[in-house]
C-alpha cells in the first residue's frame, strides 16, 4: 500500500509520519523535499527510512528534474526489491501540489512501468500545525508556486494552498503542543470540518501518539485516479457541513440564472463579509460558454475560465469530465440552458446566510435582461476579465 502524508510545516509532517509509523512500524517511508535548481527544474531530495542499507543509499540522494518521474522510479525500485514492505509512506513537502502530482505520479508510462502493478492507493494524510495554519489562511501578499508532478502551477496565495492541503485530504490531524495552542487547535479544526466534511478529523495534544482512524491505515474504498479527477474538476458536487462549532459556519448558495459581472463586483463587499473560504463556480453572463472558477481564500478571490459547460450534442465534453460531474450535470440538466449554473460554498465565522444569498441574488440578470437575449448579455461590462483569463 503507497500511502501520502502532507504537512503545513516540516513539524506537522513529521509528528504525522511518526504515528503512522507508530501504527505500522514496518512501513519505510520515502521522504521527499525540493530546493531550486537549474533550467527551471527541482533538485529532488529523496531520504527512504526503514530500509536495508542498500536500498535507502540508493534513494537517499538528489536529482534535478520532474518531481513526479524521479519519485516514481524510486517507488518502482521498491515494488520490485526482494524483501519489499508491505506499506510505503511517501512524505511530501509543502511546495508539491498534491492531487496533481498524484495524478501524475500513478498515471502509466510507457516504458517504466505502473504504480498499480506494485502498490494498492492508500489514503492522503495531512498534518496540520494550527498556528501555521491560522498564519497562513489570513496570508494573501505572499504567492508561492507548486509543482504538480511535472512542470510549476501558476502562482497561488499562502491562504489558498492552505484551504487546498485540507480539502484533498482523506484524513487531517491537528497538532498542538501547549494549552493556548490547544484551544487555537479547538478553533481551528472547528474550521476545517467545514472545509472538508469527508475526512476524520484527529486533534493530538503531543502527550501520546495520536490515534489515527481505521480509515487511515488502510486501501481507500474509491478508484485514486477517477476520485482525485473528480475533486479537481471546476464544476463540483458542493458538501456542505451543516451547523456550527466555535461560530464557524457554512453557507451554499446556488442560482440557475446568468450572473451579470458589475453587479457582481459591487455585491463582493458584502457576499465577502467574514467568509474565510469560498469555492465553486460562476455561470457569468458575458461567458456564456465558459465555467468560471471562484477560489476565494482570506481576503483574496480569483476567478478563473475552466474549460466549457457540457453540451447535450458535444459527447467529446462528457467523455473528458469525471463521472462524478456526468452524473451532476445529468441530475441539474435544463433542457434549454443545459449544465450551467452558479454553486458557491462559503466558510466562515458567524456567517449572515440571508444577507450573503440576497447579495448574490441581486447580481443574477433579471427576467427583462434575460428576455433581451444573448448578444445584450454579452455587452455586460466586465471588471474582472479584461486581456488575462483570471482576476
Amino acid at each position: 500500500m503507497l500511502s501520502v502524508v502532507s504537512g503545513n510545516s516540516p513539524g506537522a509532517r513529521g509528528a504525522l509520519v511518526d504515528q503512522v509509523l507508530h501504527a505500522a512500524p514496518d512501513a519505510w517511508v520515502l521522504a521527499v523535499s525540493l530546493d531550486p535548481g537549474p533550467e527551471g527544474y527541482p533538485v529532488v531530495q529523496r531520504l527512504l527510512r526503514g530500509a536495508d542499507g542498500r536500498m535507502r543509499d540508493a534513494a537517499s540522494r538528489g536529482a534535478t528534474g520532474a518531481p513526479a518521474v524521479i519519485v516514481r522510479e524510486d517507488l518502482l525500485a521498491i515494488g520490485r526489491a526482494a524483501h519489499r514492505p508491505q506499506a510505503v509512506v511517501l512524505a511530501l513537502p509543502e511546495t508539491l501540489d498534491t492531487l496533481p502530482f498524484l495524478l501524475e505520479l500513478w498515471r502509466e508510462r510507457t516504458g517504466t512501468g505502473s504504480l498499480g502493478t506494485h502498490y494498492v492507493a492508500g489514503p492522503v494524510l495531512a498534518g496540520i500545525d494550527p498556528g501555521s495554519f491560522m498564519a497562513d489562511i489570513r496570508c494573501v501578499h505572499r504567492a508561492v508556486r507548486r509543482w504538480n508532478g511535472w512542470t510549476a502551477s501558476a502562482p497561488v496565495t499562502r491562504a489558498e494552498a492552505a484551504a487546498v492541503q485540507t480539502e484533498v485530504a482523506d484524513t487531517v490531524v491537528v497538532h498542538s503542543s501547549s494549552r493556548e495552542e490547544g484551544q487555537l487547535a479547538v478553533g481551528v479544526a472547528s474550521l476545517i470540518r467545514h472545509l472538508n466534511g469527508r475526512a476524520p478529523l484527529v486533534t493530538h495534544d503531543g502527550a501520546e501518539p495520536a490515534r489515527l482512524p481505521s480509515a487511515a491505515l488502510r486501501q481507500v474504498a474509491y478508484d485514486p485516479e477517477e476520485v482525485w479527477r473528480a475533486r479537481l474538476d471546476p464544476v463540483t458536487v458542493p458538501r456542505l457541513s451543516r451547523g456550527s462549532s466555535h461560530g464557524v459556519g457554512s453557507v451554499l448558495w446556488r442560482a440557475r440564472r446568468p450572473v451579470h459581472p458589475g453587479r457582481l463586483a459591487e455585491a463582493l463587499s458584502v457576499a465577502l463579509l467574514g467568509v474565510v473560504r469560498g469555492h465553486g463556480h460562476l455561470w457569468l453572463a458575458n461567458r456564456p460558454e465558459s465555467v468560471v472558477t471562484w477560489r476565494s481564500a482570506g481576503a483574496h478571490l480569483e476567478l478563473r475560465e475552466a474549460g466549457p459547460w457540457l453540451e447535450a450534442e458535444a459527447p467529446q465534453l462528457w467523455a473528458a469530465v469525471s463521472a462524478q460531474r456526468r452524473t451532476a450535470a445529468s441530475w441539474f440538466w435544463d433542457d434549454y440552458f443545459g449544465e450551467r449554473r452558479n454553486e458557491i460554498t462559503f466558510t466562515g465565522i458567524e456567517l449572515d446566510a440571508l444577507r450573503i444569498r440576497g447579495a448574490l441574488d441581486a447580481a443574477l440578470l433579471t427576467d427583462a435582461e434575460l428576455a433581451l437575449g444573448l448578444d445584450h448579455w454579452l455587452g455586460a461590462e466586465d471588471p474582472f476579465f479584461a486581456d488575462n483569463d483570471a482576476l
